[in-house]
């Protein structure tokens, strides 16, 4: 797995608690893989003595616990003075026992995880092996004392794999580096409070400079390859199956396709009157794919705490000989994350456009089949085996038929939708419910978007990754419009085209 860079520097210690059946063992390594830390396990300091009480059900007293926090705090000092950093997991069910383990250790990151009493008791009975039996979370619970704000805790939900709950945690790290949030621990001085930075981040990465977007329990981040929306978590959750800092973009994941999305087949199209050839980038299937802008590093050109605006310019090249100018503003917002993307004309003649994103969603699944689906479309496009359309026609009375909301199943969806249905706002909402429909996400299609791609990701580059979230694309026109015409923009010159779309997630309070 890559190892995840936060902003400048990871943090020295993190110390990760909860309770008994919390997860804190594995997303304790996880994390401390993805931030090249040294992990630590608390139960390993533990004497003989004290798990042999627990396993025979009995709880530890305050004075059982001392040595045992003296080790654990013997045990991060002692690492982080080799110059190493840490993650240290603990149960540090009271507040007096976590004020002992972060005293005199301001720069420690405190990260609780926080589940159900019904999870937890879930999580425990299925346990094997384990000294801690599943009847003592009464006590754990009668115990817990959860971590006040002014403990500056970075709180993720459990109910998510344990990679999901890892990508929140570094998300959440993010936004508080970014915010600077400020420090407030026994023997710890506190730190001053910082605005949001005002240009990229200065860290090498493949995908260029990025930039950090908080409102609320919300935080979002937009790297400088191609615009694209690389991460978006509320309440401690990941809503995007996205793209780890300092890794390559892959799967066209939160991609901005311009100025066509889907493909073009064979590259070759005609108009005003010229036969052009666009470079074949799907080089497999003879195709051009997602446009001209996915590889440009953009440049920002408006930017507050919570949302900024990147553009760029698109010259003529081979096989497409028009100038563009292309705009993108990501903003949150109470009705969540909003998607504006503007193309304008500055060239002297007509110009033919579509244009797309390619964000992937997650409501905390493993994998997609048990996600519940909902597209509000009348019609489908049938394709051929490289991607090209062949015909639409209804929903009705075909697998496709996502109108009334149900699961995916092992459905393969890479299906282009048309003939939504629209709100008196004049929006169609594809929505994604988590199989206890207690919480999800929807993807709105406004202003520009009268297609919309769902992909369950079957034939995604890397196995480990497919159906783990779904693409859901607004776009502007289908598959092969520059061949078939099919609700292609010709922009002429001056204009502009819109496109927005956007993401609401709910039930993540």
């Amino acid at each position: 797995m890559a190892r995840e860079e936060a902003p400048g520097e990871p943090p020295r210690l993190v110390l990760v608690v909860g309770v008994a059946g919390s997860g804190k063992s594995t997303v304790g390594r996880l994390l401390a893989e993805r931030l090249g830390s040294t992990y630590g396990e608390a139960d390993a300091f533990h004497s003989e003595a004290d798990r042999a009480k627990m396993a025979a059900g009995h709880a530890l007293t305050d004075s059982d616990r001392e040595p045992w926090l003296d080790a654990i705090g013997d045990w991060m000092d002692r690492t982080t003075s080799a110059g190493q950093r840490a993650v240290v997991t603990c149960s540090a069910l009271k507040r007096r026992y976590r004020d002992k383990l972060l005293a005199g250790r301001p720069d420690a990151v405190l990260v609780y995880l926080h589940g159900s009493r019904e999870l937890l008791e879930s999580r425990l009975a299925a346990r094997r092996g384990h000294f801690f039996p599943a009847d003592l979370l009464d006590s754990q619970l009668a115990d817990l004392q959860e971590p006040g704000p002014d403990e500056h805790p970075l709180v993720v939900e459990i109910d998510q794999p344990p990679e999901a709950v890892v990508t929140a945690v570094l998300s959440l790290m993010r936004r508080a580096s970014a915010a600077g949030v400020p420090v407030d621990r026994p023997g710890a001085e506190r730190a001053p409070h910082s605005v949001v930075p005002d240009g990229p981040s200065a860290s090498p990465s493949p995908t260029g400079g990025s930039w950090l977007l908080v409102r609320g329990e919300q935080s979002a981040e937009v790297v400088q390859l191609g615009g694209a929306l690389r991460d978006y978590v509320v309440s401690g959750r990941p809503v995007l199956d996205g793209f780890s800092t300092g890794a390559a973009i892959t799967g066209g994941r939160g991609q901005l396709l311009v100025p066509w999305p889907n493909r073009v087949g064979g590259g070759r199209y005609r108009f005003d009157g010229r036969d052009l050839q666009l470079p074949l980038t799907e080089v497999e299937k003879e195709n051009a794919i997602h446009g001209l802008l996915r590889w440009t590093l953009w440049e920002r050109l408006a930017r507050t705490d919570d949302s900024v605006t990147l553009g760029t310019t698109l010259c003529p090249q081979p096989g497409y000989p028009f100038l563009l100018d292309v705009r993108v503003e990501y903003r949150l917002g109470a009705e969540g994350l909003s998607a504006t993307v503007r193309a304008t004309n500055t060239g002297t003649g007509p110009a033919p456009y579509g244009v797309g994103q390619h964000p992937y969603l997650t409501v905390g699944t493993d994998l997609v089949d048990g996600v519940v689906l909902t597209v509000p479309a009348r019609s489908l496009l049938r394709t051929d085996d490289r991607g090209l359309p062949i015909g639409q026609e209804p929903v009705d009375g075909t697998p496709y038929d996502f109108r009334t909301a149900r699961p995916i199943g092992d459905l393969r969806l890479d299906t282009a939708f048309t003939g939504l249905d629209r709100d008196p706002d004049g929006r169609a909402v594809v929505r994604l419910a988590h199989p206890s429909g207690l919480r999800g996400v929807d993807l709105r299609l406004g202003e520009g978007t009268r297609w919309v791609q769902v992909y369950t990701g079957d034939t995604l580059a890397e196995p480990e990754r497919r159906r783990r979230g779904v693409a859901v694309e607004a776009m502007s026109c289908p598959p092969d419009a520059f061949r078939s015409g099919t609700d292609l923009t010709v922009l002429q010159p001056g204009a502009t085209h819109v496109l927005r779309w956007g993401l609401s997630p709910w039930g993540y309070a």
